[in-house]
């Protein structure tokens, strides 16, 4: 699939990794392609997210802050009280991630795992190969993974863009006018 990718979405999965390793985050998910895309000048997401407002500060923040917190506080879990209950059960620090095991031998060189797309990143490079496919275009830009970001319904990127107003029917508009005035 990755074949048909133009040069500049093959550089925002590039760029969703950096966002990913930089948020320190083992997978990479479709906020972190959401990021990427606010990188890409010139891109065709990116000219559709800066027209409806959305920017790489917003979302980065929007990730950092952890909204999945702010989301189970709403439903009555409380973080905190979790945490601290778990703490006095299993002594201080049981929820800190462990760095994995540094591996010795000629085959295990590398200290740290390759970071990976989670399962909602992989359904949306799915979908973006489909909405591709269903615009009638031989190839995936940057525009495609916009809208399979928005299309995969479960993912973070996803959800960070309806907040901000994006739609998918919305967002295919979009895209089609600003394809339309670039030809």
């Amino acid at each position: 699939m990755f074949e048909r990718f133009t040069d500049r979405a093959r550089t925002v999965v590039r760029l969703a990794k950096s966002e990913a390793d930089g948020l320190g985050h083992p997978m990479m998910g479709t906020e972190h392609l959401v990021l990427a895309l606010l990188l890409e000048e010139g891109g065709v997401a990116r000219t559709v997210l800066d027209g409806a407002g959305v920017t790489h500060a917003e979302i980065r923040a929007a990730i950092a802050a952890g909204d999945d917190a702010a989301a189970l506080r709403s439903i009555g879990i409380d973080l905190d009280a979790v945490r601290t209950s778990v703490e006095q059960t299993f002594g201080p620090g049981a929820l800190e991630r462990a760095e994995p095991a540094e591996r010795g031998g000629f085959l295990f060189r590398r200290s740290k795992l390759p970071t990976r797309f989670n399962n909602g990143a992989k359904k949306a490079l799915e979908l973006s190969l489909r909405v591709a496919l269903s615009l009638k275009h031989n190839y995936i830009g940057t525009e495609h993974l916009l809208l399979g970001v928005l299309k995969e319904e479960r993912g973070a990127g996803g959800r960070l863009l309806r907040e901000h107003g994006l739609t998918y029917d919305g967002t295919v508009e979009r895209v089609q006018a600003v394809l339309r005035d670039a030809a």
